[in-house]
C-alpha cells in the first residue's frame, strides 16, 4: 500500500473515529447524568456521585491527553512539561475559588485566603486582584499559559532545538515551577496549595447537580476540543505540521516557516492542558504543587503512547484505559502501580509501537481486505458455474 493510499485511508478512519468519539460521549454523559440525578440509589442503574466525579477527572486527563498527542503525536515534538500548564490553569481556577470563600474561612477574613492570614500576611498581593471575577481568572487561567508557552516556544523553536534536548527543556520548566510554587513567597499556598473551595459561579461544589453539572461541562469542551483539533489537522495547517514532523529540512526548504507553525501549535496545545487544569480543580477540591511533578507529564506521554499517537483518539482512550487501571491498582496494591506502568509503558513500546489506536486501524484494514478477497474469489466462482 502506498503512502498516499494509507494518508487517505487514515483519513477516512479519523472522520469515522469522531462520530464516534462525540457520539459516545454525549451517550456515556446523558447516561451517567440521568442515572445520578433521577434513579435512586437502590436502584442497580444508579450511578453514584463518585463515580461522577471520577469521570469527570478521567476526562480532564484526556482532555490532557489530547493536548500531549496534537504537538507530539501530529508535529514530533515530545513535551515532558505538559504539566506545568495544567497545573497553572489549575491554579488559576483555585485562586478564583478561594476568592469566592470569603469570610467563610478558618479566620473569617473576607479578603485574605486562610493560608494567607496564617502567614501574616497583610495585603493582597497583587496577582490576585480581579481573581474573584469568574471570566478574568478564566481567561488568566488560559492565557498565562499560553503566554508561558509562546515564549518558551518561539525561543525553543527558532533556536531549532529538538528532540531530547527540547524534552530535557520541558521537564526543566516543569520542575523549576514546581519548586518556585513550593515556596511560601510565592503566595499560592506552599506546599499546601489551594483546597477548602464553597462554591462555583454560587453553585454548592458538594451539591450532586453541580458535580453532574461539571462532568457534563468537561465532556461537551473534551468534544469540542476533539473537534477543533480534528479540524486543524485536516486543514492545510495540520498538512503542513505532519510534513514538519515527517522532514522538517525538506519543509523549511520549500519556503514554510516552520518555527512559526510550531509555536502556535504549542500555544494551542499549551491551552488545552489549562482549559483540562481548571476543569479538574472543582472536581477534586485540591491543586497543589505536586501537580508540577515531571512524572506527571512523563506519565501523560504513557496514556498517548498506550492509546496510539497522531491519532487524536487514541490518546483519549489510553488515558481512559490507564487511568482507570491505576485507578484499580492502586486499591489493591498502591506501592506497585509505578512498576507496572513501566511495564506497561515497555510492553506497548515493544509489541504495539502504535497503539492500541494502530493495532485496530490495522485489525480493521486486514478484516476489509479478507472481505473484498472472499468477494472477489466469489464472483469469479460464479462467472465460472455461469
Amino acid at each position: 500500500m502506498s503512502f498516499l493510499q494509507r494518508a487517505l485511508n487514515a483519513g477516512r478512519f479519523g472522520r469515522q473515529s469522531t462520530t464516534w468519539v462525540v457520539g459516545l460521549l454525549f451517550a456515556v454523559t446523558l447516561y451517567a447524568s440521568v442515572c445520578n440525578l433521577l434513579l435512586p440509589p437502590e436502584s442497580m442503574f444508579y450511578v453514584s456521585t463518585y463515580t461522577i466525579t471520577l469521570l469527570g477527572k478521567y476526562l480532564c486527563f484526556a482532555l490532557l491527553a489530547l493536548s500531549v498527542d496534537v504537538v507530539w503525536g501530529y508535529c514530533g515534538v515530545l513535551s515532558l512539561g505538559h504539566g506545568a500548564f495544567f497545573a497553572l490553569g489549575g491554579y488559576g481556577m483555585g485562586m478564583y475559588l478561594m476568592r469566592q470563600i470569603g469570610d467563610r474561612g478558618v479566620y473569617g477574613n473576607p479578603e485574605l485566603p486562610d493560608f494567607m492570614v496564617f502567614l501574616n500576611w497583610d495585603t493582597l498581593p497583587w496577582y490576585w486582584y480581579g481573581m474573584d471575577q469568574f471570566w478574568f481568572a478564566m481567561l488568566m487561567a488560559v492565557a498565562v499559559p499560553g503566554l508561558l508557552a509562546f515564549v518558551f516556544g518561539w525561543l525553543a523553536f527558532r533556536s531549532r532545538v529538538t528532540g531530547v534536548y527540547l524534552s530535557i527543556m520541558t521537564q526543566a520548566l516543569t520542575y523549576a515551577l514546581m519548586l518556585a510554587f513550593f515556596r511560601n513567597e510565592m503566595g499560592f499556598g506552599g506546599n499546601n496549595g489551594l483546597t477548602d473551595f464553597k462554591e462555583l459561579l454560587g453553585f454548592d461544589l458538594q451539591a450532586d447537580t453541580t458535580r453532574v453539572a461539571l462532568f457534563a461541562v468537561t465532556a461537551m469542551l473534551l468534544a469540542l476540543a476533539f473537534l477543533a483539533s480534528r479540524f486543524i489537522m485536516d486543514s492545510r495547517f495540520g498538512r503542513v505540521i505532519v510534513a514538519i514532523r515527517d522532514a522538517e529540512p525538506r519543509t523549511r526548504f520549500v519556503g514554510y516557516r516552520t518555527d512559526h507553525y510550531k509555536v502556535w501549535l504549542f500555544v494551542y496545545s499549551a491551552a488545552l492542558a489549562a482549559i483540562a487544569g481548571a476543569l479538574y480543580v472543582p472536581q477534586v477540591g485540591i491543586i497543589n504543587p505536586g501537580e508540577f511533578s515531571p512524572i506527571n507529564s512523563i506519565e501523560v506521554v504513557v496514556w498517548v503512547a498506550v492509546g496510539g499517537r497522531g491519532t487524536l483518539y487514541g490518546a483519549i482512550a489510553g488515558a481512559l484505559l490507564v487511568n482507570y487501571a491505576k485507578t484499580r491498582f492502586t486499591a489493591i496494591m498502591p506501592d506497585g502501580w509505578l512498576f507496572a506502568l513501566g511495564a506497561l509503558f515497555v510492553w506497548v513500546t515493544l509489541f504495539l509501537p502504535q497503539g492500541l489506536a494502530g493495532f485496530v486501524e490495522k485489525q480493521l484494514a486486514r478484516f476489509k481486505s479478507s472481505s473484498k478477497t472472499g468477494s472477489s474469489a466469489s464472483d469469479l466462482v460464479e462467472e465460472a458455474s455461469s
